[in-house]
Order: C-alpha cells, then sequence, then structure tokens
C-alpha cells in the first residue's frame, strides 16, 4: 500500500494550502482542467466505448461523450461562473412558496442555454426554514477547514468520479483521493490529463484497485471525509462491517466501524408516475419512447434509469400505452450488460416475475429489454424494494380516480412503497397540467427525493451541474437508503433539500437521451467545442447537429 500512503502523505502536506487558496488562483486551475478535458474527450469517449461495447463511429457512441467530458466540461464551466461571482453566484429568481419555502431558479442562466434548452427550467429548493445563502467557504469567517477526502469513484459513468471530487475540492474545500472503481479505471490517465492542473497542485491524488483497497484507504488515518457513489451495500460494508450480523450488531449498538464523516450517492428504484389525460395517437409514441430511452440509457446501468412505471387502472389509454411501450422497447437495439453481476440480478427478477415480458432474446452478453406487467403497489415488493440495475421496467397500476387522487395517491406509493429518495419522473400533458395546477404543485412539493423531472429523465438534473446532485435529506447512517449528503450544487446554496427539472411535453429537438438520437456524436462532440469556447457559432453548429436528432 505505499503509493496509496505516499499519496494521502502529499495531499494531507498540501491540504492547507488549497484551503487557503484565493478565488483567482482556483480559477486559474478550473480554466486549465477545461483545456486539458477537450484534449482527451475524443479518446475518452472511445475508450469508454470499446468498454461498453458500443461502435466509436455511432451515434450512440455520443452518450458517452455526454456521460464522460460534456458532464465534467459543464461542471467545470459552471464552478468558474461561481468563483467569478466570489462563490455567491446570482440565481435567475427566487421565489416564495406559500409555506415560506424558498425556491431558487438555476437553469437556465444565460442566453445560450435558454436557447438552447427551450422550455426547460430547472430549481433548487431549499429546505424549509432555511436561507438561499451560498457559498459559506468563500464568506468572510465561512467554514475553511482543510482536509483530505477520499472519494470512490462509480463505475458505470466516467464524468461521476471527477465530478464528485471537483464537489469537495470546490464546495467543501477538502483535497481528494479519487480512487477509481476497477470496471471503469480505463479513465484514469484520461482523467489525469484533465484535471493535471489540479494534481500537480498537490490537491488531488488518483489511485485504482479492489474493495480491499478501498477498504484500507477508509480505515486510513490520513482520510478525514469519504463520499461513495455507488452501492448501499458498500455503503453498509465501509461503515457496519462486512457480514449481514456484524452489520445489525452494529446498528443496534450504533457503534460504526469508523467515525469519519461519510456521504454517499446509492442508487434507487425510480418511478415514472403517469398522470392520466386525453394523449394523442404521437403523444403515446412520444412518451413511450420517453419511457424506454430511460430504461435503456446506459444499457440501464444507473441510478436513475426507469426502473417503476406508475398508472392509472382507470386510464382509458392506459394499455395503448402499454402497448407503444412495448414496441418502443423492442424497436430498442439490445445493448452489451457491460456491469458485472447484470445476469444474476436479472434472473432474480424472472424467478420472481414470471409475467415477465422480454422484448428481445437473451444472451450471455446482453440483458434484454424486460416490461414486468402488473406488480402489486404492495410494500415489500422485491421490484419495488430492488434496483435492478440492469434493464427491467416494472409496471404498477394504481386505483385512482380523478387526476387530483391519483397524484396523491402516485405520491404516496413513491414516497412510502418504493426504495430509494435520488429519483422520481412525473409526465403529465399540458391541458392536464393546467387543469389540476394546484394538485400538481402540491405533488411535487410533497414527493420526498432528491432529483425530480417534470417530462424529463432526471438524467438531466444530473448532468446539468448547476442543480444539486443527491437522495433527498433525512437518511439516518443505519438505513442509508439512497444516500446523503449532495454533489454538483455549482450555486453552492448551503441548504438544498431538492432540484426540479420542468420541460415540455413534447421536447424538439429530440432529448439527448432518446436512444434512437440519429445525431447523437455529431451533437456531442459540437457540444464539447461549444463548451471549450462558447459562442454564438459554435452554438449554431450544435443546434444544426440537434436538428437532425
Amino acid at each position: 500500500m505505499h503509493a496509496a500512503d505516499t499519496a494521502i502523505a502529499h495531499l494531507q502536506a498540501h491540504k492547507s494550502a488549497w484551503a487557503t487558496l484565493p478565488i483567482p488562483a482556483r480559477l486559474d486551475l478550473l480554466h486549465r482542467c477545461i483545456a486539458g478535458t477537450v484534449a482527451v474527450a475524443e479518446d475518452w469517449a472511445i475508450a469508454a466505448c470499446h468498454a461498453k461495447g458500443i461502435d466509436p463511429n455511432a451515434p450512440l457512441a455520443g452518450e458517452e461523450w455526454l456521460l464522460g467530458p460534456v458532464g465534467l466540461l459543464l461542471n467545470l464551466r459552471l464552478l468558474i461562473q461561481a468563483l467569478a461571482a466570489g462563490g455567491q453566484p446570482r440565481p435567475v429568481s427566487v421565489r416564495l412558496r406559500a409555506d415560506g419555502q424558498q425556491v431558487a431558479q438555476v437553469f437556465p442562466d444565460n442566453p445560450h442555454d435558454r436557447l438552447m434548452w427551450l422550455g426547460f427550467r430547472g430549481e433548487v429548493w431549499i429546505k424549509p426554514g432555511q436561507p438561499a445563502s451560498q457559498g459559506r467557504i468563500y464568506r468572510p469567517g465561512g467554514n475553511s477547514t482543510a482536509g483530505v477526502a477520499l472519494v470512490l469513484g462509480a463505475g458505470n459513468v466516467s464524468a461521476i468520479a471527477p465530478m464528485d471530487a471537483l464537489s469537495k475540492l470546490f464546495a467543501e474545500n477538502q483535497v481528494v483521493l479519487l480512487k477509481l472503481n476497477p470496471v471503469n479505471d480505463y479513465v484514469k490517465p484520461f482523467l489525469e490529463t484533465a484535471l493535471r492542473p489540479l494534481i500537480e497542485g498537490g490537491f488531488l491524488a488518483m489511485i485504482t484497485g479492489d474493495a480491499a483497497v478501498g477498504a484500507f484507504l477508509c480505515q486510513h488515518e490520513g482520510i478525514d471525509t469519504i463520499h461513495v457513489t455507488g452501492s448501499h451495500h458498500t455503503h453498509d460494508a465501509i461503515l457496519w462491517g462486512n457480514t449481514p450480523a456484524e452489520q445489525a450488531e452494529r446498528k443496534a449498538a450504533n457503534r460504526p466501524v469508523i467515525a469519519k464523516p461519510i456521504t454517499s450517492e446509492l442508487g434507487c428504484v425510480t418511478p415514472i408516475l403517469v398522470v392520466p389525460g386525453r394523449w394523442s395517437a404521437a403523444d403515446l409514441q412520444y412518451q413511450a419512447q420517453h419511457v424506454a430511452s430511460m430504461v435503456a440509457h446506459n444499457a440501464s446501468f444507473n441510478c436513475v434509469a426507469g426502473k417503476v412505471l406508475v398508472l392509472s387502472k382507470h386510464w382509458p389509454q392506459r394499455n395503448d400505452f402499454l402497448d407503444a411501450l412495448k414496441s418502443a422497447l423492442a424497436a430498442t437495439p439490445a445493448r452489451k450488460a457491460y456491469y458485472p453481476g447484470a445476469q444474476d440480478r436479472y434472473q432474480t427478477f424472472l424467478d420472481r416475475y414470471p409475467q415477465a415480458i422480454a422484448l428481445a432474446p437473451r444472451t450471455p452478453d446482453i440483458v434484454p429489454w424486460t416490461l414486468i406487467p402488473d406488480v402489486p403497489p404492495a410494500p415489500g415488493e422485491y421490484a419495488l424494494t430492488t434496483e435492478a440495475f440492469c434493464g427491467v421496467l416494472s409496471e404498477v397500476s394504481l386505483d385512482a380516480g380523478d387526476t387530483a387522487a391519483f397524484l396523491q395517491q402516485a405520491v404516496d406509493f413513491a414516497n412510502e412503497t418504493l426504495w430509494g429518495t435520488l429519483s422520481c419522473v412525473l409526465l403529465i400533458d399540458p391541458v392536464t397540467r393546467r387543469q389540476n395546477a394546484t394538485a400538481v404543485e402540491r405533488a411535487i412539493a410533497q414527493l420526498r427525493y432528491g432529483n425530480i423531472g417534470i417530462n424529463a429523465w432526471t438524467g438531466m438534473n444530473f448532468l446539468l451541474s448547476a442543480l444539486t446532485w443527491g437522495a433527498f435529506p433525512g437518511n439516518p447512517l443505519s438505513a442509508i437508503g439512497s444516500g446523503r449528503g449532495i454533489v454538483h450544487n455549482a450555486y453552492l446554496f448551503d441548504y438544498p433539500q431538492k432540484s426540479v427539472v420542468y420541460a415540455p411535453f413534447h421536447i424538439r429537438p429530440k432529448p439527448i437521451w432518446f436512444a434512437n438520437h440519429r445525431t447523437l456524436q455529431q451533437v456531442a462532440r459540437r457540444y464539447v467545442a461549444f463548451l471549450e469556447r462558447p459562442g454564438w457559432g459554435r452554438l449554431a453548429k450544435v443546434a444544426i447537429a440537434a436538428l437532425g436528432g
């Protein structure tokens, strides 16, 4: 473990320098990281494509540009904006709900984004009773405690690990030891180039290794705090022990293995709440493709992948929508099941639900898109309490009559029966939304999820770093659920509760998360060029490519 010891000692030696590093020096580092990220963007995306069985020349390869370089570049750009404003960037607006809760609109916040994301709106809801204050560590007398954070990276999306590291550095003032996940540690050379200014300054170090290396690092006396993105099983092994018996004993006695502060993002059984309305044939086809794409994106190895479709038994178009969804899934090309354990997880669902409908053949390399209809909406139901982390979508129909009753029942079901509090999607047509405006606003307020998408997949909440990312606050360490703490948060709010993205019922041009996007790679490549040096000419090239999707 000599390399880890050396890296930690180096970080310890530089943590005080980082904690007191002035904003102009930090801005210089961020600008240089943008140049480094652009330099490796293509090689980074190609390597990810090879690892996931994607043709680097296909439109789908654009997904890896977005999940890697684009995500990191967006984060870097927004941090530059935040620090240029002294750590307190002004939101677009702050509204006060009737109950006194503050809601800050943070997206879109510039003319480029207003045009690129026409009809979108992103909000950060502040914890009730708290102010919409920002940038504690950048305010006079703010918290500038130095520390070394261990970031245990995720294996599914290559931008997660560096973005988590940036949150620790620029929002919490801690230097970072980033341990990459073995599933995607091939990104190490690209990240070392992209973030070289931080590494050369002694503020960031990277390491690879298996679970044993991770366990060693968590216990290391030179590590002050820990952040993990992954499974709640991994979290509990770190904090409560390696066996169920040890974990139960330690939880009962409130005697964790380590006493260090730990934050986490640990997945979710993400519900898609479909509010009944009068949909046209085009609506049915579009939203079926929308839901199918929430399942298929990144081969369904996303903590925000659509996992439970929630419908009304009394919706006259229920069967039509399910037929359209099955057709959309069947038309979506199969993906390599690259993430370890996918076949075993898939089999456990098949064993429990004989009504499962596989919409393509299963092979040793492929978990087919699979719909499980008519899952009982019962507490403890396996499909509602277990994250599949493969291409499975369960369907639940609630016995609610009118729209307002469905909204309330769906919210209660999502909050009380489903596992996790990270991500929730609500699909509602504009007429139904106008007719039920009060009930819709009440539903959004009542949903106990850290990220909510209204007519938009919550993958956008992740990508748009202006928003916060993490579970709804309140999970105790002994029942961690989707985790605790937040990352991203480029507006540096001190007391965020959740983030909400609103989008039109029909998004045009075709959303970048749609599985059948025909020009996705072209869009993503041009987006990287735009983020390198934003300007109207480069934005026009992104828009032209997007129109071909």
